[in-house]
């Protein structure tokens, strides 16, 4: 672990989706667990009961919790809890709606038209009040399922997908302005942009991008990338599996500092503090959320408060 980090809540059940509440209480959900928890103060309690596996979340226009959730992981404990498959009893994946003051649940969608859910992963809300979400996809033996990204609405009346094919997309977020998408692929270590013409309309790349985005980053080396928040000037702020730590990506391409830590499922990171310079990290593996000071602000979200 670096140093100055402050250790906000442990033996949390492979933690992600870190959220900062308005009130400065921070939300995370638990995937092997199935719920969301609050740390408040030093104390963490069981918010809602979502099922499945909840993982990435952001908060909405009305105040609730919007949810991905993945349908569930089997787990391995034998060197630090890690996903390792798709659980038996995943029915396939969602987009919940949490109410932060009852803890009640709905499912808000479950597919795209034809398409079913499969593993919902990280959602970011845009200035229109919709949301952008990407589908990690699941891989079982031989077979891969692709992923995609998807936009909609927060009250449940329209979805559309983006972008497709891409391979275990993962993180995702906005530009300072709105005007760009970014978004990381885990399997190829990989960081896609695209341009923001419209709510839920991304500008296509050249026919030869297998995604229809073109590529902000692909660094040197064994990179998994996972969640991803955004500075106030725009660098992309990377969580990395494997090597464990984060990656700053200026909006040029360029590798800006990497902050290591010494879990390799450092998995999610978000912003937050009066000033925006307070990190919030995912030690996923080791049960953990921790805070330190950032070098610079992060960018404050649509629907933040």
């Amino acid at each position: 672990m670096t140093a100055s980090v402050e250790l906000l809540a442990g033996d949390l059940a492979f933690p992600e989706g870190p959220v900062a509440m308005p009130d400065g209480d921070i939300v995370v959900t638990e995937i092997a667990r199935g719920c969301l928890t609050r740390i408040s103060k030093g104390r963490s309690y069981r918010l809602a009961e979502t099922g499945g596996g909840p993982n990435g979340a952001a908060l909405g226009p009305d105040g609730a919790l919007y949810v991905c959730n993945n349908g569930g992981f089997s787990w391995d404990n034998s060197a630090g809890l890690r996903p390792v498959a798709r659980a038996a009893d995943n029915s396939g994946g969602c987009i919940q709606r949490v109410d932060p003051a009852t803890g009640a649940v709905e499912v808000l969608y479950d597919r795209c038209g034809d398409i079913p859910l499969a593993a919902p992963n990280d959602i970011v809300f845009d200035a229109h009040g919709g949301f952008w979400f990407t589908d990690h996809g699941h891989r079982s033996g031989r077979k891969l399922d692709f992923g995609a990204v998807f936009y909609a609405r927060a009250d449940g009346s329209r979805i559309v997908e983006a972008a497709f094919p891409l391979i275990g997309p993962n993180g995702i977020g906005l530009s300072p302005q709105g005007d760009r998408l970014y978004v990381a692929e885990t399997s190829s270590g990989r960081v896609w942009q695209w341009d923001v013409t419209a709510p839920g309309v991304l500008a296509r790349a050249a026919w030869h991008s297998p995604t229809g985005g073109d590529l902000l980053a692909g660094l040197p080396g064994f990179w998994r990338f996972d969640s991803l928040a955004v500075e106030e000037e725009g660098n992309v702020a990377v969580a990395c599996l494997r090597r464990g730590g984060i990656v700053v990506i200026s909006p040029r391409g360029d590798m800006v500092e990497t902050i290591p830590f010494d879990d390799p499922y450092t998995t999610n990171i978000c912003f937050g503090g009066a000033d925006m310079r307070s990190a919030f990290v995912t030690l996923s593996s080791h049960g953990q959320l921790v805070r330190l000071s950032w070098a610079r602000p992060g960018l404050r979200l649509n629907c933040a408060g």
